[in-house]
């Protein structure tokens, strides 16, 4: 790991995602013929996680696998793509597990079993203080137990840490907590569920930042992202047009990019127009942390787009 660069850490979900393809949902006591059948690793945090490795830049995954044949593959698979994982666990039982059911008609159907990212609590993550400590930004989510993203919340503050949070899935957070926000990047349905009215970006994103977060990105597909900050920036990043084949994980893509970007000096809207030309090239691709691009791949999206 690079001396003169903090490492990005994320304290996150790491899950096995267990796709089924079928011709149609079952219904309740139907059996249907599948026609496929696939493991892909997926989970928020370790997505994002993946993102920002594939880019080159130095990472961290804070969370835990079970003792089952998942959490060894799952650890494997963030090896391969960069990341360090000297700060996973493991817990006896299951992985984090995510059966999927996709019909041929989009339709999906998603039962998400916490398994051992549910057992990541307020003492593991202060075990790994001095990894925190070290980093140059914390990324989290909302798919560890609540009261641990606060309490990593807490801590990052307390240490001087700035916190990247992607408010997903979107639940209620503790006012003071949002103080400790550096930068809040909802997309357009998880911004909606902490606003009171049914806000233009522009203002949804005063509102936020108005809760105390330094700065916002709203994230909203194929309109682009919306950039505000407590200092003063704002504006927006234009999508590029690409043939998007699979959407899964383009928004950790976005994050894991963006998180790069900022940590090697570029300006937010800057650093959003590259998160979206990595998501966009994701997009191209099938499977959540498959579909990520390097950083090659990125600098010769946008060459060719200047």
């Amino acid at each position: 790991m690079s001396a003169t660069r903090k490492p990005i850490v994320v304290v996150g979900s790491v899950t096995m995602d267990l796709v089924t393809v079928t011709p149609q949902i079952p219904r309740t006591g139907q059996t249907v013929i599948g026609t496929s059948f696939s493991t892909t690793p997926g989970g928020k945090g370790a997505n994002q996680a993946v993102a920002a490795a594939r880019l080159g830049y130095p990472v961290q995954m804070v969370g835990k696998v079970g003792d089952d044949l998942y959490g060894p593959q799952l650890i494997e698979n963030l090896k391969r793509a960069g990341v360090e994982t000297a700060s996973m666990g493991t817990a006896q039982g299951s992985s984090g597990l995510a059966p999927i059911f996709l019909a041929e008609d989009g339709q999906n159907s998603i039962v998400v079993i916490p398994g051992a990212n549910g057992k990541v609590d307020a003492v593991y993550v202060d075990s790994h203080r001095e990894v925190l400590r070290g980093a140059g930004l914390v990324l989290c989510q909302l798919e560890l137990p609540m009261a641990t993203t606060e309490h990593t919340l807490e801590l990052c503050a307390e240490l001087g840490v700035p916190v990247m949070l992607d408010p997903a899935p979107a639940a209620a957070l503790r006012g003071e907590l949002w103080r400790q926000v550096a930068w809040l990047t909802p997309n357009e349905t998880e911004a909606a569920f902490y606003l009171t009215d049914d806000a233009e970006p522009e203002s949804a994103a005063e509102q936020l930042l108005a809760r105390g977060v330094r700065g916002v990105v709203l994230k909203r597909g194929g309109e682009g992202a919306y950039v505000a900050t407590a200092d003063g920036v704002a504006g927006w990043v234009q999508p590029f047009r690409v043939d998007a084949t699979d959407t899964v994980a383009a928004g950790d893509c976005f994050n894991g990019a963006f998180a790069v970007a900022l940590m090697e000096g570029k300006e937010p809207l800057a650093a959003a127009r590259y998160a979206s030309g990595a998501a966009a090239i994701s997009v191209t691709r099938r499977g959540a942390q498959a579909s990520m691009p390097s950083r090659a791949e990125v600098d010769a999206f946008l060459a060719e787009r200047a």
